[in-house]
């Protein structure tokens, strides 16, 4: 059904149709009016058969889904930045124990300095974790990627995390098919577990394994990840047979048929570029966009394949990997590493700084002369940072750095001595 909705609510509608029998619920910004839906589904009766758990913090969100997934139900829970950090060693055993858990996480900026705005270095901090991590560029497909994730976790028995940017996507009100109840019941099977916990035929899960098997565990962990790659454009063809529209899959691709540039990224940010490829486009500028949807497993026969006989690419990142760069880059230059192709980093967005279309035009002139930097930061203030490192220089003791620029910028409420 078509509706003015906000993403939080569409999503929490979308996971109700998915019937979960558990719900763990922690509030944290930006994800909380997800759980506070799913909690207005559950108390009006509209969801039955469903417990919801008002846990006391991350952790606990995350091990309650665990035991409820180990003891046979369909687990939801939401979170984002510290509170993903603050559930991490559950995150691994979730993974580890192979249970289909569906989490959101709804992206935000990680502290110190604290900072609730959009970023992905929550997520890409558990990129190595063992879940499955899609991202979406759309309200639409953030509600439609949860029906699927439902799918590809339980026929995988690997859980997965849908990506969906804090504020940009979670408090924005746009229109959004919400995925009806008959059309999701169609679509996902009943809940029937690979492993369970029964009294009646008790067994050990999660006990210790040595040496001599921790490997082959490891290993089948990473080989259930790359047969996700075949199963989730296979479940992203069923839910367009059902539902009538494309959502999902690995990659989605615009314009590259005779690309020369190509710009790569992920998440909501890819509206924006696209706005600024078709003015390019309309210059007679052949650049195109490739939007990552599946982050874990990586796509790298499908990126090299998107990406083609291009001159150059472009990863726009709104995360990076301190003392080296580019997380996406290092993956897609992997995908192309046997294509003398020329390649650049655009780190961008931190902490929710807003992705300008003027500075996006700015960087694909440099970019399509190739006179960019490898790194580059987007609109970095470099006289802030300057004078940060000059008092640094200076000797003595300069101070919390953060504190120090605001107060450069004139936007600090820290008293001076």
């Amino acid at each position: 059904m078509r509706t003015q909705i906000e993403g939080s609510l569409a999503v929490a509608q979308a996971v109700a149709a998915c019937r979960p029998q558990v719900i763990c619920a922690y509030p944290i910004s930006p994800q909380t009016h997800i759980v506070e839906g799913l909690s207005a589904i559950v108390k009006r009766g509209e969801l039955t058969g469903c417990e919801y758990v008002n846990v006391e913090s991350e952790f606990a969100a995350m091990s309650v889904a665990i035991g409820a997934s180990a003891a046979g139900a369909r687990s939801y829970t939401a979170t984002a930045s510290q509170g993903l950090l603050y559930m991490v060693e559950a995150v691994y055993n979730a993974s580890g124990l192979g249970l289909p858990i569906v989490m959101t996480v709804a992206n935000r900026a990680i502290g110190a300095p604290i900072n609730i705005w959009n970023d992905h270095t929550d997520s890409m901090s558990q990129r190595d974790s063992g879940w499955i991590q899609l991202y979406a560029e759309t309200n639409q497909e953030a509600a439609d990627l949860h029906v699927q994730a439902f799918r590809i976790a339980e026929e995988l028995s690997l859980p997965v995390m849908v990506c969906m940017d804090g504020f940009i996507l979670t408090h924005a009100v746009e229109e959004v098919d919400v995925p009806e109840q008959a059309d999701v019941d169609r679509f996902l099977p009943p809940f029937e577990p690979r492993q369970v916990l029964d009294p009646a035929n008790p067994v050990s899960i999660g006990a210790m394994v040595g040496p001599e098997a921790f490997t082959e565990v490891r290993y089948l962990a990473h080989d259930r990840q790359m047969r996700a790659l075949e199963l989730i454009p296979q479940v992203a063809a069923d839910f367009k047979e059902i539902f009538g529209r494309d959502s999902g899959g690995l990659v989605h691709t615009y314009l590259l048929d005779d690309a020369e540039t190509v710009v790569i990224a992920l998440g909501s940010v890819l509206g924006t570029i696209k706005d600024v490829v078709d003015e390019r486009r309309a210059r007679g500028e052949k650049i195109g966009v490739l939007g990552i949807t599946s982050f874990r497993p990586f796509p790298l026969k499908a990126v090299e394949a998107a990406i083609g006989n291009a001159k150059r690419f472009i990863c726009l990142e709104k995360a990076f990997s301190v003392g080296i760069g580019g997380i996406v880059a290092s993956h897609v230059r992997m995908a192309m590493s046997s294509h003398p192709i020329k390649n650049y980093t655009v780190v961008a967005g931190l902490g929710g700084r807003p992705i300008l279309k003027g500075s996006l035009h700015g960087l694909l002139d440099k970019a399509v002369t190739d006179s960019l930097e490898p790194l580059t930061f987007l609109d970095l203030d470099t006289d802030l940072v300057e004078r940060e490192l000059a008092r640094t220089r200076a000797g003595g003791r300069s101070g919390p750095a953060a504190e120090n620029m605001l107060r450069d910028l004139g936007a600090s409420r820290v008293p001076t001595a």
